[in-house]
């Protein structure tokens, strides 16, 4: 099977970009016209709502560093459930999570901020006698503006009759994002990679997509096998990508080998300061 090499570029806002570099089929080539340079697309969401699927953990990186990775007043918020409030269910789970994100808007709306914006991750671990979820508990990355405080006190269940607040849900801790040179991979690395169990992912209507855009031009099948067995330094990409740098050097360059298209290069990279 004959094929070419495509450079897709996939933006991430103005700090941040991934470069896919990739086998292209001819029966690919003939619906996709090769030899263009394409105008910028919007990056369509993965299907798949679990976190097992590797196009999704992708794509939360992607809106991730997208929407909040340059927001110094992000929050990463961790919420938990007491035994007394436990849900017996995922669904249940993400209800009382979806009642949780309605009172963040609420408390925004009334101190005049600009609408929530947020990525939600609900995970749990089985329990080894049943398929009843244990220990569930949610991570939500969202834009700040709130107090730390005042996002962690509306954890809470409605107020009952003769309360002057309602009952703590479980705990909840609410932290400034914090990025590295990989940005906010880590964060995102540790939600996907926890152990076993579930991972469900949703995030708010209002987050900006990704875009990309495709160069059929750019590298030949020699020259990509050439760099496969050389595996250049960082010197070389940042060159080949001027005014960007690789997030890291472990983290910011991949080879990839498919037995039947061949080898591909993933790269991560991050706006020169």
């Amino acid at each position: 099977m004959r094929s070419f090499i495509r450079e897709k570029k996939i933006f991430c806002g103005d700090h941040y970009r991934e470069v896919d570099i990739f086998p292209y089929t001819d029966a690919q080539k003939s619906t996709s016209g090769r030899g263009k340079r394409s105008k910028k697309i919007k990056e369509s969401p993965p299907k798949q709502k679990n976190l097992n699927d590797k196009n999704a953990r992708r794509y939360l990186v992607q809106i991730g560093e997208l929407n909040f990775g340059a927001d110094p007043d992000a929050l990463h918020v961790t919420a938990t459930y007491s035994s007394k409030y436990l849900p017996e269910t995922m669904e249940g789970a993400e209800k009382e999570i979806s009642n949780y994100l309605r009172r963040i808007q609420y408390a925004r709306k009334k101190a005049g901020l600009p609408p929530l914006k947020y990525i939600l991750v609900t995970a749990s671990a089985i329990g080894r006698d049943c398929d009843k979820p244990v220990r569930i508990h949610h991570h939500i990355i969202m834009n700040g503006g709130l107090t730390r405080d005042a996002v962690e006190e509306l954890w809470r269940k409605p107020r009952r009759k003769g309360q002057k607040q309602g009952d703590k849900i479980g705990y909840c801790n609410a932290d400034r994002l914090q990025a590295d040179e990989n940005g906010i991979a880590a964060l995102c690395s540790y939600l996907v990679k926890q152990t076993g169990g579930k991972k469900r992912w949703s995030s708010s209507h209002n987050l900006k997509r990704p875009e990309s855009r495709t160069n059929d031009g750019k590298y030949t099948r020699r020259q990509i096998e050439k760099l496969v067995r050389e595996r250049p330094d960082r010197t070389f990409w940042e060159k080949k990508y001027p005014g960007w740098i690789l997030t890291s050097e472990d983290y910011g360059v991949r080879y990839e080998y498919n037995e039947i298209t061949g080898w591909a290069i993933y790269l991560k990279l991050r706006k020169k300061e």
